[in-house]
Formats: C-alpha cells, sequence, structure tokens
C-alpha cells in the first residue's frame, strides 16, 4: 500500500466521507494501480465477505428488535425495570441501564436498543429532574451492553473474521456483559445519591409488569436455548425469534399494526445496508493486507521484539482507543481483528480474550467526538444537540477503561463459561 493511497484515504475520512467509500475507494486504489489486481477479484472477494452464512443472523436480530420495538415487547422490559427498582436513588437510570440488557438479550443492534429504550425512558428521566447530558450519555454507554450480552452482532462479525464458533463468542460475553451492567448501575447510584427516590412498586404491581413482559423474558431462552442444545444454528433462532416477536406483537399485545411491520423492515434494511457496505468494502483492504503480507511482517516484528501478552493488550487497547475516536466500531473490527487474531494466535492467547477486551475499548469509540454515535443517536431520540452531552463523556470513559482493564486482569471472565458449555 504505497504513501499516496495511505494520504488520499486519511484525506477522504477527514472529509467526512462515508467510511465504506474511504475503504472501496483506499483499498481498490492501491490494489488496482500498486498491486496491478484485476477489478473481477476485488468484487469476488468482496461478494464472499458478504455471503457468509454467518452474516445471515444479523439483519435476522435487527428485524427482530424492530419488531419488538413497534409490538409492545420493549415498553413492558421497561416497565417491569422500573417497577423492580423505581425507588432506588437514581432508580429511573438503573431501570434504562438494566432494560438495555434486558432488551439486549434478543436484540442484535446497539442503535436498536439505544432507540427503544431511549424512547421510552430518556423523556421520563428528564422530566423528573435527571441532567439531559447525564442522560444522553448514559442511554449511549448502556447500549454498549448489546455488544457483550448474546445475541451480538459484533459477536456474530467477530466470528466471521476469525472462525469462532457463535456459541462460544456468544457465552464469551455473557459475564463481561453482567460485569458491564453492575458498573453502570452502581456509577449511577453515586452520580444521582442527591436525587429523591421514587415510589417503590407493590408486590402486585411487580408481579403484574413480571407477567406482561413474560413474553419478552423467553425470547432469550428461546433463542440461546436453541444455539446451545445445537437444535439450530444462530441464523435459524435469529429468524424464530423474528417471528417470535410478530406473534407477541401482533396477537398477544396486539400493538404490531401494518405500518409498524413495514416500518421495522425498512429501518432493519437500512442499518443492514450500512453494515453489509462497510464489510463489503473494508474486504479491499483485506486483498491489499493479503497480499502485501503486512499482516505476516507485523506478527513477525512483534514476535522478534519479544512482546509479552500484556503488552499487547494495552497496545490492543490504546489503538482501539484511537481508532474508536474516528471510526465506528465496525470498520474498527474489519481493519485491526485479522492483524490481532493472528498476532493472538501466535502469543498463544485465547481469541475470547480478544473479542471482550476489543469490545470494551473500543466500544468507548461509541461515546467520544468526533464520532460518537451512540451519543449522537441518543441525543437524536429526544431531539437535543449532541455538543452539550459532551462533559459528561470523561465519567464513562473512565469507567469503561476501568472496565477494559478489569477484563485484562481476569481473562477468565471470557473463557470460563465457553468452556464449561463446550
Amino acid at each position: 500500500m504505497n504513501t499516496a493511497t495511505v494520504i488520499v484515504a486519511a484525506a477522504l475520512l477527514f472529509m467526512s466521507l462515508p467510511i465504506f467509500l474511504v475503504f472501496g475507494i483506499g483499498g481498490a486504489a492501491s490494489a488496482i494501480l500498486t498491486l496491478n489486481l484485476p477489478w473481477s477479484t476485488l468484487i469476488q472477494v468482496a461478494f464472499g465477505a458478504v455471503t457468509k452464512h454467518v452474516l445471515v443472523a444479523v439483519p435476522l436480530f435487527i428485524f427482530a428488535g424492530m419488531v419488538m420495538l413497534r409490538g409492545g415487547m420493549a415498553a413492558r422490559l421497561v416497565n417491569l425495570a422500573v417497577a423492580l427498582v423505581g425507588h432506588w436513588p437514581g432508580g429511573l437510570g438503573i431501570a434504562m441501564a438494566i432494560a438495555m440488557g434486558f432488551f439486549a438479550a434478543f436484540c442484535g443492534s446497539i442503535l436498536a436498543a439505544i432507540t427503544a429504550v431511549g424512547t421510552i425512558m430518556m423523556p421520563k428521566m428528564i422530566e423528573q429532574g435527571y441532567p439531559k447530558p447525564f442522560v444522553i450519555v448514559l442511554a449511549a454507554s448502556a447500549g454498549l451492553l448489546e455488544a457483550l450480552i448474546p445475541p451480538s452482532n459484533a459477536a456474530i462479525l467477530f466470528s466471521a473474521l476469525t472462525s469462532v464458533p457463535v456459541s462460544h463468542t456468544f457465552a464469551a460475553g455473557v459475564l463481561p456483559g453482567i460485569a458491564l451492567l453492575l458498573m453502570l448501575v452502581l456509577l449511577v447510584v453515586w452520580r444521582c445519591r442527591s436525587m429523591p427516590a421514587g415510589r417503590r412498586a407493590a408486590t402486585s404491581e411487580v408481579v403484574r409488569a413480571a407477567w406482561r413482559a413474560a413474553p419478552a423474558l423467553v425470547t432469550p431462552v428461546v433463542i440461546l436455548g436453541g444455539i446451545y442444545s445445537g437444535l439450530m444454528t444462530p441464523s435459524e433462532t435469529a429468524a424464530v425469534a423474528g417471528v417470535w416477536a410478530m406473534l407477541i406483537g401482533a396477537c398477544v399485545h396486539r400493538e404490531l399494526t401494518l405500518r409498524g411491520l413495514l416500518e421495522s423492515l425498512c429501518r432493519t434494511a437500512t442499518i443492514t445496508a450500512a453494515i453489509f457496505s462497510i464489510i463489503a468494502m473494508a474486504t479491499f483492504l483485506s486483498v491489499v493486507l493479503t497480499y502485501t503480507r503486512l499482516p505476516q511482517e507485523i506478527i513477525a516484528y512483534f514476535t522478534a521484539f519479544g512482546v509479552t501478552p500484556l503488552m499487547f493488550w494495552i497496545m490492543v487497547a490504546v489503538i482501539c482507543l484511537i481508532l474508536g475516536t474516528f471510526v465506528e466500531i465496525v470498520p474498527v473490527f474489519y481493519l485491526t481483528v485479522p492483524v490481532f487474531a493472528a498476532i493472538c494466535a501466535s502469543l498463544g492467547l485465547d481469541l475470547l480474550n480478544l473479542y471482550v477486551i476489543f469490545v470494551a475499548f473500543a466500544g468507548i469509540g461509541m461515546i467520544t467526538p468526533p464520532v460518537c454515535v451512540g451519543i449522537y443517536t441518543s441525543a437524536g431520540v429526544i431531539g437535543e444537540g449532541a455538543d452539550q452531552a459532551f462533559r459528561e463523556v470523561p465519567t464513562f470513559v473512565a469507567l469503561g477503561i476501568v472496565y477494559g482493564l478489569l477484563m485484562i486482569a481476569f481473562p477468565a471472565a471470557a473463557t470460563w463459561l465457553p468452556g464449561v458449555l463446550r
């Protein structure tokens, strides 16, 4: 990859050109002008990248989440969370984090989780006196739970890049996801300790909320039970989740209309097109890396330099923090994971540790400007500008860094449950 191509790609990025075009133009220019590869090779590789069977689950999980939002399941999860913890200090904030965790257990999109739960909870929190900047950043940070708690599109993409079974990657995110949820809860309790507590829900109200949310609570059991019992593949369970969401929304809750279904399909198509465009164009860069043998040279350098596992994890953390600040998490996956995975193999490290640590630090980019797609999404939910939320970012970034360091210090958090399930 010559210097001119890198300069062109960087210029396109800072011109705010869509990232898939940056990948496509930069990678294709280098492949054709420098390596003399034909267009047909690039097209074949790109087509192969987006037609991997495991990626079929991505749009299906997104669709399931969109239908659950419009079919009333998300609202019932929120009501249950409020009934359980609404009387705690910062109860509404805790309820939003817990609801995000619940919704992450059957939705495959971080932005869908922010939209689904945030639409319900954020106006309610602001009405009760919670500071808008805090509410915006909390919603964006809690959305990262989707990348860890299965099923997760991040896990599916990681498996597609590394050939790790999706069931193992799903299991690796469970305990780290719970740990992140608990850390967010503790932060909300500390940050909102001076706010008045809400009314404690009566036992009958909690029971009623749990009964109404029961179909949603069963969904993760259906999804993960189908995968780990061996009865269904991740793609099949994603399809079942979509059908289940439609049946519950239309026949049980009776809130899913034909218009809502069409909106779900349109939103799913939009998100899927964005993700798959990035995947297709990122493979242009992978072709260049393959032909220039850059990954092998990087691995040889690190081996000769005597890099220890701790030094490697710190390197991963720093690179992910820097890239996540300027590029969305999906492109960062395709830029770095293949190289990181090869180095992991040379150092004898578990790829599941790489998944959890990578998500921890790359996910911080969702709340760090200038890209901070999570903050822009959550701010858009309540029709506010994102700039006012930036003063709350350092607190949550510090939490994310502490969480990432804990995942480095305790690798068993990612590997224990997959080992049990094997």
